[in-house]
């Protein structure tokens, strides 16, 4: 099971990691675009934690017994043969119970809409765009 993994001691709050996430899951596949064209404010599958000194960003971290699939309703969040957990956006209730038994906070709700949205590990890409464009190397895909 992979997940990515956030190194505090490196992470230094830029929030890249979250433009890049939005923008690999834009029709553009550009900053500039996703942002101005598309509006995707808000679209992102992390967020970043300050406290103090310390930033660390929080995201879905696939577990093993995901509490979010036993909780869903409806189907929409699943394990895939990989064992990374999924979210099927058209089987959604948008109910939020997945967000209230996610015990790493690994879900968050879209700005505009409403939706659930979680880290897919960029499932069409070799590398978490999260991980790719993080300038320092705080972010990690480790295998467990």
């Amino acid at each position: 099971m992979k997940r990515v993994v956030c190194n505090e001691n490196y992470c230094i709050g830029c929030k890249l990691c979250s433009v890049y996430c939005i923008t690999s899951h834009s029709r553009y596949k550009d900053p500039v675009r996703a942002f101005k064209r598309q509006g995707l404010s808000g679209e992102e599958r992390n967020r970043l934690r300050e406290l103090g000194h310390v930033s660390v960003t929080q995201r879905c971290q696939h577990c093993s017994d995901p509490l979010c699939v036993q909780a869903c309703l409806t189907g929409a969040l699943y394990k895939d043969k990989d064992g990374a957990v999924l979210h099927d956006e058209d089987k959604c209730a948008v109910c939020g119970t997945c967000m209230v038994v996610c015990p790493v906070g690994g879900l968050t709700r879209n700005g505009g809409k409403g939706l659930i949205r979680k880290c897919d590990l960029c499932r069409d890409t070799d590398e978490p765009a999260c991980v790719a464009n993080c300038p320092n190397g705080a972010l990690k895909v480790v295998e467990e």
